[in-house]
């Protein structure tokens, strides 16, 4: 089937207006309804977005708080019981070094 440029030559003028009528329709569904629809969703997507971005702050927020205050009580914990800790700190170390080593034979 052949279209309808093939068929008949076309000047340079006449390809010139068919893309400036094509250009014409195409901005006309861009202002039309569709642009309507596209607004509403993008302020949809906005309201989502900031309502996000408010949970994700307020989150980091109370993880940072939580995050200090274990820092803080293991600070203190290390500070008033260090030999304790050391021990615990050696045991552990050679817990792991035996794991790893078993690991590799």
């Amino acid at each position: 089937m052949k279209n309808a440029s093939e068929t008949k030559n076309e000047t340079p003028e006449e390809i010139v207006e068919h893309i400036n009528r094509l250009m014409s329709e195409a901005e006309s569904l861009l202002v039309g309804p569709v642009s309507e629809r596209v607004g509403e969703k993008w302020g949809e997507i906005r309201s989502r977005f900031d309502t996000l971005q408010s949970k994700a702050t307020s989150l980091y927020g109370d993880a940072r708080k939580k995050v200090v205050a274990g820092a803080r009580a293991t600070d203190d914990t290390i500070r008033t019981h260090p030999y304790e800790s050391l021990a615990i700190a050696l045991g552990v170390g050679v817990l792991l070094g035996a794991l790893v080593r078993r690991g590799r034979d």
